[in-house]
């Protein structure tokens, strides 16, 4: 158990059927009456985002949430196919509910695969990929001091935002937190 007095960045708890993670957190102290903290808080099963307030001596049941690495294998229609590197089983998740978290994932890519109490919610792709421009305009050498950008699409099937520079078959960097564009692979 935990008291929201104890709240930290990053921590999970239990609190009302649902899981969250504390994106923010605040100890208030006004002049006039009690004490309490504000938060802001991650649904980590449905992916929204709460601003709750708490009292600092509120109790909270801690939620231990399983990260385990394990190596993207290939996706059909309906399934997406992992496999534990150590014990090589495999694991299927429905493409319904991870499909924005693979957008930049290619086979063989090794992921994060996050359980709760043994469900399966989501996918934490690496930080960085390098992936191949599949489709994008011609680029223009010498384009490097504007913010120009134009539309390129990967071999994931990601579109993103690049530089007027960057060209067909070209290998570039993509930080798959914010899905931007990082820097040309040599």
């Amino acid at each position: 158990m935990i008291t929201a007095g104890e709240f930290r960045n990053g921590r999970t708890f239990e609190h009302e059927g649902n899981v969250f993670q504390i994106v923010e957190f605040q100890h208030v102290k006004p002049g006039k009456g009690a004490a309490f903290v504000r938060t802001k808080l991650k649904n980590i099963i449905s992916g929204g985002v709460v601003e709750k307030t708490f009292r600092p001596t509120e109790k909270f049941e801690e939620a231990h949430i399983d990260r385990k690495d394990m190596a993207y294998s290939y996706g059909d229609d309906d399934f997406y196919h992992f496999m534990d590197n150590e014990t090589f089983d495999m694991l299927d998740i429905a493409k319904s509910e991870i499909e924005e978290q693979m957008k930049f994932v290619k086979e063989n890519d090794v992921c994060k695969v996050m359980s709760y109490k043994g469900n399966v919610f989501g996918v934490e792709p690496p930080t960085f990929v390098e992936l191949e421009v599949v489709d994008t305009e011609p680029g223009f050498a010498g384009n490097t001091s504007t913010n120009a950008t134009k539309p390129a699409t990967l071999e994931t099937g990601a579109t993103i935002q690049v530089p007027l520079f960057v060209d067909m078959n070209e290998v570039i960097r993509v930080d798959t937190r914010t899905g931007e564009y990082m820097e040309r692979v040599k």
